[in-house]
């Protein structure tokens, strides 16, 4: 009886309770959708490699070493020679390395050169490896597999002939027109800078930088295809590269060794702990976002007691009609109480309901556009715990309006 009295009682004044419903409902859809995409943007954000166990790079910032290795964003300091790769590279607890050389791009996207271990050993998300939507790894040496996005973007396919510019700037007039690369494979989707990456051989990075010099192409020197088939294109130093060990326990022990590298200045950095600290300095984005979020339940939840309180005015008869029939002054304090909860508790819904439908339409869209993966799936420890706290909020909102009902049935 208590309940339908409640529901009773919002139905006489729908109107305002439908408009106070559909502000608290908004609130609720902005504080979710905000704390689920963060949660899900920084998974995706920590995900982007996986199954790495360091990254080694000329001796720079560990920041700035994730960057340019892993998310194609800015360029390195220095470096590494061939030599300090393939001897680090051959030491016992190494297991498996990737080279990454940077430095050209198509388009603005930018070109890695690399080994056919990274089609094998690169691993995003819960170590998920890298698949072809088409084609297959580059064979020789103006063969390129091209990233989903690029291949979408510029509507690439199978057998196209692409050519690769010096330098990662958009627009560039030192093109590398006389040595065309083949699209021999497309990956899959990864929502990583991996969607945005054309990659090819070292040996297809050094065949056509093999008569340029300081970044000009050298007159007069014309050496053709079948000229550097017969050329030992082994190249004499590469950006970065990623490495993968035998044992975990080893980790700290190899980090500490190349640190210390006598022959050259390198660093070697654990991926997962430069990705935590690359995500602290978003920190005031993500507290700007709640902040903003929070301020929305908050203009929701005053208007819902102002609904109230005004409605209180209005309900002088209906409460001395209970108090006539028996009902205690504290009876009235909690149905006014339980109302304001009908009301948080139909815009959780509500809020929640329109979230996952909006999730799941443009799910596909985020990953094809931004390359996030987020899931549809709302529910989780701190969405419980964020709307555990609504209910709570919403009980003190509620107060001063019960209250006053309170004093009347006195």
């Amino acid at each position: 009886m208590f309940f339908k009295l409640a529901i009773e009682s919002l139905l006489s004044r729908k109107g305002s309770v439908l408009m106070t419903l559909m502000a608290m409902t908004v609130s609720i859809f902005v504080l979710l959708g905000v704390e689920h995409i963060r949660q899900e943007a920084k998974e995706s954000f920590s995900n982007t490699v996986s199954g790495v166990d360091l990254i080694v790079g000329a001796r720079t910032g560990t920041i700035n070493l994730l960057l340019y290795s892993v998310f194609r964003v800015g360029a390195p300091t220095n470096n590494i020679s061939w030599a300090s790769f393939q001897e680090i590279s051959s030491g016992k607890n190494v297991k498996w390395a990737i080279p990454i050389s940077l430095g050209d791009s198509h388009k603005g996207y930018r070109v890695i050169g690399t080994t056919e271990n990274y089609f094998k050993h690169f691993s995003y998300g819960n170590k998920t490896p890298l698949r072809f939507l088409d084609g297959k790894p580059f064979k020789d040496i103006f063969d390129v597999v091209l990233g989903f996005e690029v291949a979408n973007k510029l509507n690439y396919k199978l057998g196209d002939e692409i050519v690769l510019a010096h330098g990662i700037a958009r627009t560039s007039f030192s093109l590398h027109d006389d040595r065309p690369f083949t699209v021999v494979g497309i990956l899959e989707p990864t929502g990583t800078p991996v969607d945005q990456s054309l990659h090819v051989s070292l040996e297809g990075i050094e065949a056509i930088h093999i008569d340029w010099e300081q970044g000009v192409k050298i007159k007069g020197l014309n050496i053709t295809n079948d000229q550097l088939k017969q050329i030992e294109l082994k190249p004499k130093s590469i950006t970065a590269f990623m490495v993968g060990l035998n044992s975990r326990i080893a980790t700290f022990r190899v980090q500490r060794s190349i640190n210390q590298y006598t022959k050259e200045p390198l660093l070697a950095i654990l991926p997962g702990v430069a990705l935590s600290q690359l995500w602290q300095m978003m920190a005031v984005l993500e507290n700007t976002l709640r902040l903003v979020s929070v301020l929305v339940l908050l203009a929701a939840l005053l208007g819902l007691s102002a609904m109230l309180l005004s409605s209180i005015r209005e309900r002088d008869r209906e409460i001395q009609l209970l108090r006539v029939i028996g009902a205690p002054p504290f009876f009235i304090f909690m149905l006014i109480q339980l109302e304001a909860l009908v009301i948080s508790i139909l815009s959780i819904i509500l809020g929640g309901s329109i979230l996952f439908c909006c999730l799941a339409s443009v799910r596909e869209l985020l990953t094809y556009h931004f390359g996030l993966h987020i899931s549809a799936n709302i529910i989780s420890n701190s969405s419980l715990v964020f709307l555990s706290l609504v209910l709570i909020a919403t009980i003190f909102a509620a107060v001063i309006p019960s209250f006053n009902a309170y004093k009347i049935a006195r």
